[in-house]
C-alpha cells in the first residue's frame, strides 16, 4: 500500500478492551505511515491484535479523555495526524481525500464527516449526520484538548479550520449490551465533570435534563425518522443524561448514616 512520502501521516487510535473492533479499525488505516494505538491497560487481546497488525502500542493510564488524547498526539512522529476511534473505519474515499488534502493543505485542522451505523441502518437523523465531532485530520501542534475534560472533551484549534467531504464510518455499538455499557461508563465520567464545573444538581433536574435529551434527539432532531434505531438512541440519551445528573447529585449529597 502506497505511503505518503512527501507528507507522512501518523494515525492514532485510543483503546481499552476493543478486541471486537480494533482489527477493522487498524486495517482501515494501513495506508498511514505510522499507526499508534494509545491503550489503557487492555486485558482482552487488544494489544496483541494491534501489534500483530503492525501498530505501535503505547500505554497511557486513563485519567480523562482530554488527557489521553493530548498524550497520544505527543507520541505521533509526523507533521500530519489522523485520529480514529476504535469504533470508526476510514473509507477508501476518505483515505484518498486525506492524502490529497495534506499534499496541498489550505488549513491546519480538518473536520471529517462521520456516517453512523446502528441496528443495521445508517442513522441519518438524531443529530448523527454529518456528526462533526472534533477535527480528526490536523497538523501536529494545531489541536489541543482540555486535559481536565473527563468525557466529551473540549478542544482548541490553533490555526485555520476546514471540512472534508468524504465520510468515515462509525459503528458505535455492536449490540444493545454495548449501548448500556457505554451509557454507564460515560454517565459516571459526566457526573464528575458536572461536579468539577460546580453545576446545580438534584433528582428533579436529572429528570428534566433526561426528558429534554429525549425530546431533542427524537423529535427536534427527527430521530423518529430512523425507526426503532432512532427510538433506542433517544431512550439511551435520556438514560445517559438522567444518570449523569443523578450520579452527580448522589455524589454531592450527604449519605444517610447507617
Amino acid at each position: 500500500m502506497q505511503k505518503n512520502t512527501n507528507h507522512p501521516i501518523s494515525a492514532y487510535i485510543m483503546t481499552y478492551n476493543e478486541i471486537d473492533k480494533i482489527e477493522a479499525a487498524i486495517k482501515s488505516v494501513l495506508w498511514a505511515d505510522e499507526i499508534i494505538v494509545a491503550d489503557s491497560s487492555s486485558t482482552d487481546g487488544t494489544i496483541e491484535m494491534a501489534e500483530s497488525l503492525g501498530a505501535t502500542v503505547v500505554q497511557i493510564p486513563f485519567q480523562t479523555f482530554g488527557q489521553i488524547r493530548n498524550d497520544a498526539i505527543a507520541t505521533c512522529s509526523h507533521e500530519w495526524i489522523f485520529s480514529l476511534d476504535a469504533d470508526e473505519r476510514c473509507t477508501p474515499e476518505a483515505e484518498e481525500e486525506i492524502k490529497a488534502t495534506v499534499e496541498n493543505a489550505q488549513a491546519d485542522a480538518y473536520y471529517v464527516p462521520r456516517r453512523n451505523w446502528f441496528m443495521g441502518r445508517w442513522i441519518k437523523h438524531c443529530g448523527w449526520y454529518p456528526d462533526y465531532r472534533q477535527p480528526q485530520l490536523f497538523k501536529k501542534g494545531a489541536l489541543t484538548f482540555d486535559s481536565a475534560s473527563e468525557v466529551h472533551e473540549t478542544h482548541t484549534v490553533h490555526g485555520k479550520i476546514a471540512y472534508l467531504k468524504q465520510d468515515i464510518w462509525q459503528i458505535p455499538f455492536m449490540n444493545l449490551e454495548q449501548v448500556v455499557h457505554k451509557m454507564q461508563r460515560y454517565s459516571s465520567l459526566g457526573a464528575k465533570k458536572i461536579i468539577r464545573e460546580e453545576r446545580k444538581t438534584s433528582m428533579s433536574l436529572a429528570l428534566l435534563h433526561g426528558i429534554w435529551a429525549f425530546i431533542r434527539i427524537y423529535i427536534l432532531k427527527l430521530g423518529f425518522l430512523d425507526g426503532w434505531a432512532g427510538f433506542v438512541l433517544a431512550l439511551a440519551n435520556f438514560e445517559g443524561t438522567f444518570y449523569r445528573y443523578a450520579k452527580a447529585c448522589n455524589l454531592t449529597k450527604d449519605q444517610p448514616n447507617k
